[in-house]
């Protein structure tokens, strides 16, 4: 379908229009677009000889919109081609009714580290390409209640109910026997101190919220407080979930081995993938086309991008795929995903 749209970016609107078809063309087909496979696309859309298209498409190159690989007579687009193809889109394509089904699946459930496993399992399978989703910074998260559970004579077993039906546990061994009447007194104190604040709070005020504690209860808040950071921290590997790399062995592109062995060091390089899911700081789902990442190991790839709320904190979730991929579809996918993520 031809668009009708205001001339943008220098470019005519017969040049957006035959710059749309090769990148339409060339996301359908994955080989590089020749004037005279662009003529046979464009009939009975837009008449014009192959010779014109040669020249339009030049004048297109010439601008850094679309170049030859290697040695080939067809075109293929840059990063400003692409980029100009995504935000000049006008329609956003649907789900399918049964790709609807899968995604539906996840608000059936509270959310929880699996409903999150499963949302970047979804985004893998329905989109053939890396999913990606970031859990929720707990400092941001406000402590309902506390629980401290004796689940040995000298362990016991801290649950920190979060807002929005989160949970976090933690098991603690101590060297002294563990009295289940000081451990229910100890857990009223904890949850008179600590309910409502959010976990940032806690960890930065923590000995100061508990210094008035009787001295019979010290030695078992002694072991709360030493273990304070491994209740209430989330370590930065635990917070990243990425699933389906292998899809991209499926893309002609990739058949090159060292670009797959690549993306997967990439993936495997948590402070990496999380920098690139923190660099979304609004509401709007957003592309980032190979360069524009800001890291050279992304050139090959483009990335999509949305956030997602809980309660008071938020999470990322994205996916990675060939620059040829399904924008329109990518987007409706990942923005699907992080409504239900964020209605839970």
């Amino acid at each position: 379908m031809l668009h009708n749209l205001k001339s943008t970016n220098n470019l005519s609107l017969r040049e957006q229009d035959i710059l749309r078809s090769i990148v339409n063309l060339y996301i359908l087909k994955a080989v590089p677009v020749g004037s005279r496979k662009l003529s046979k696309y464009l009939e009975g859309q837009l008449e014009l000889s192959a010779a014109t298209l040669r020249n339009i498409m030049s004048d297109l190159e010439e601008m850094d919109y679309i170049n030859h690989p290697h040695t080939s007579a067809g075109r293929v687009p840059t990063d400003k081609g692409y980029r100009f193809y995504v935000d000049s889109l006008t329609e956003i394509e649907n789900l399918s009714s049964q790709e609807l089904e899968f995604v539906k699946k996840l608000s059936e459930s509270e959310l929880s580290g699996n409903v999150l496993k499963q949302a970047g399992s979804i985004l893998a399978l329905l989109s053939q390409s890396i999913g990606l989703v970031r859990i929720p910074h707990l400092q941001n998260l406000i402590v309902e209640k506390v629980h401290l559970i004796n689940i040995a004579s000298n362990r016991i077993l801290v649950v920190l109910a979060l807002d929005s039906n989160i949970i976090r546990h933690v098991s603690l061994e101590s060297e002294l026997e563990v009295d289940i009447k000081d451990l229910d007194n100890i857990t009223h104190y904890i949850n008179e101190r600590l309910s409502g604040k959010r976990l940032s709070f806690i960890q930065d005020n923590f000995n100061e919220m508990m210094s008035d504690i009787a001295s019979d209860y010290k030695p078992l808040l002694r072991l709360f407080v030493d273990s304070v950071d491994k209740i209430f921290h989330l370590h930065k590997e635990d917070r990243i979930i990425t699933t389906g790399t292998q899809n991209l062995l499926k893309y002609p592109e990739f058949e090159d081995l060292k670009k797959v062995q690549s993306i997967i060091e990439l993936v495997e390089n948590k402070d990496l993938v999380i920098h690139l899911l923190d660099s979304n700081n609004d509401s709007n789902t957003k592309v980032l086309i190979g360069s524009e990442s800001g890291n050279e190991a992304f050139n090959d790839y483009s990335v999509v991008l949305s956030n997602y709320s809980v309660g008071s904190a938020t999470g990322s979730i994205g996916l990675i795929g060939p620059k040829r991929m399904n924008y329109s579809k990518m987007l409706t996918l990942v923005k699907s995903v992080s409504n239900i993520l964020g209605s839970e």
